[in-house]
């Protein structure tokens, strides 16, 4: 395997990681976004009792 076609493969590698940590990071934001919500809304339902 020639160096260039190395080198290609691991960009591709390092691109691939690098769209899986920032989807990864998407869902953990939005699933911490959505529990945050819900614990706010508890919080009010209570409050108002």
């Amino acid at each position: 395997m020639s160096k260039k076609a190395l080198g290609i493969l691991i960009a591709i590698v390092t691109f691939a990681a690098a769209v899986s940590a920032a989807i990864t990071t998407v869902f953990i934001v939005n699933e911490k976004k959505k529990k945050d919500e819900e614990e706010l809304e508890r919080y009010l339902d209570c409050s108002i009792q």
